[in-house]
């Protein structure tokens, strides 16, 4: 397995911004890696969503982990020490809490806005007992 640590650095996008060629698919090409190792950073298109796909204990301390970017099809696996999969696990974490917190406040919205048709309807009497 290839790890992000020690291989040969090259150009790539700023954080944050989407790189030459990141809607190819290209999921073979290898681009550099930063010394500080954010696995939730695509080493292709610098995205930030990168997940896991597999990951498994392999010695003391270090973890073999299977990872895919979904804006660019990057995918890559490396053997990672704990501090870095414990990082990527706080990222992941932040983000599942983040998608809750959208799916509440959009199924708030749709209840509030079916609320306020059924109060309307009601109000006009388009509800009839035959409804029910």
């Amino acid at each position: 397995m290839e790890s992000r640590e020690g291989h040969t650095p090259h150009a790539y996008p700023a954080p944050g911004q989407i790189g030459p060629g990141a809607f190819a698919g290209s999921a073979t090409t290898q681009s550099p890696r930063r010394t500080e190792v954010a696995l939730h950073i695509c080493p292709e298109c610098a995205g930030e969503l990168v997940h896991p796909i597999d990951w498994s204990p392999t010695t003391s301390r270090k973890w073999a982990v299977e990872l895919r970017c979904p804006s660019c099809e990057w995918i890559g696996c490396g053997i990672y020490p704990q501090d870095v999969v414990d990082r990527f696990e706080e990222v992941l974490d932040l983000g599942n809490d983040a998608i809750l917190a959208d799916l509440q406040a959009l199924s708030r919205a749709n209840m509030e806005e079916e609320i306020e048709r059924f109060a309307m309807a009601l109000t006009a009497d388009l509800i009839l007992p035959e409804d029910f």
